[in-house]
């Protein structure tokens, strides 16, 4: 067996440090995590802080600030398959959203999902996930939760090809339990996407976060539309989105016209 030379080891090393230093080759690793952050049930960890503002609720025309802390974790269970854990912790302030009700501070109902996906796309590059949806009554203040708890259905499907990803996640959520005094919730949120990733690490992203409330037979349905550009902080990943939305229609309390979302994703590659 002929053992290489010193020289065939420096040079394969050489090729190695160099690719790893090129500046190309760092903006295709830049560009492959873009392209993940819009897969939801990627094996990536993100942590991302999204912050809406939305207006013109009720009669007063109140307005609301939600910041979400949104932490997404796969973990593997074998060599096949991963659960991804994806939590929604709300801190709302509001002004006046239920006609004259002043303002309220504080937590919102966190939304807590699990995603039990495949690790390997289908053959025709079908990318999919389905589990339970948990709604936990963490809310400090009634105007700013359900007081109920509730579980459901959550799934999601993709397809990721060239520089576009297609896709849509769902779930329904009933409540089982809490404040016998506060009104079921029976929701369902649909969730059509598309986005585009550029070579440089922009995506542009359009989608629709329907919520259809079956107790009070109402649509909810903001129109999004976000820029997202992936950048590094030295060596930490972090993807900086803005964006504005549009309400096409929500109950007559409900937000309408426009409003915006800037938000922070902290990327954690494995």
């Amino acid at each position: 067996m002929t053992r290489p030379s010193a020289s065939g080891s420096l040079a394969a090393w050489s090729i190695v440090f160099g690719s790893l230093s090129d500046p190309a080759f760092a903006q295709d690793a830049d560009t492959d995590l873009a392209q993940k952050l819009s897969n939801p049930v990627a094996s990536l960890i993100s942590v991302p802080f999204q912050f809406n503002y939305d207006r013109g609720f009720g009669p007063d025309d109140g307005h609301r600030q939600i910041l979400n802390i949104q932490p997404v974790i796969p973990i593997s269970l074998n060599e096949n398959w991963n659960v991804i854990s994806r939590t929604i912790l709300p801190v709302i302030w509001q002004d006046d959203v239920a006609g004259p009700s002043g303002s309220q501070f504080g937590l919102g109902d966190i939304t807590q999902s699990f995603f039990f996906s495949p690790k390997e796309p289908t053959a025709g590059g079908i990318i999919w996930g389905a589990g339970p949806v948990f709604l936990l009554p963490t809310a400090t203040d009634d105007l700013l939760g359900s007081g109920k708890f509730g579980l459901g259905p959550t799934a999601v499907v993709l397809k990721q090809e060239g520089s576009w990803t297609v896709g849509a996640l769902a779930n329904h959520i009933w409540s089982v339990a809490g404040d016998g005094d506060r009104r079921d919730v029976s929701s369902t949120f649909l969730q059509p996407f598309v986005s585009l990733t550029t070579p440089d690490a922009w995506t542009f992203t359009l989608n629709i976060e329907s919520t259809y409330d079956w107790e009070s037979d109402d649509w909810s349905v903001p129109l999004n539309f976000q820029v997202s550009k992936l950048v590094k902080f030295g060596e930490q990943s972090v993807s900086l989105t803005a964006g504005a939305r549009y309400w096409a229609t929500a109950p007559d309390n409900g937000p309408e016209g426009w409003g915006f979302r800037l938000a922070m994703t902290f990327l954690f590659p494995k």
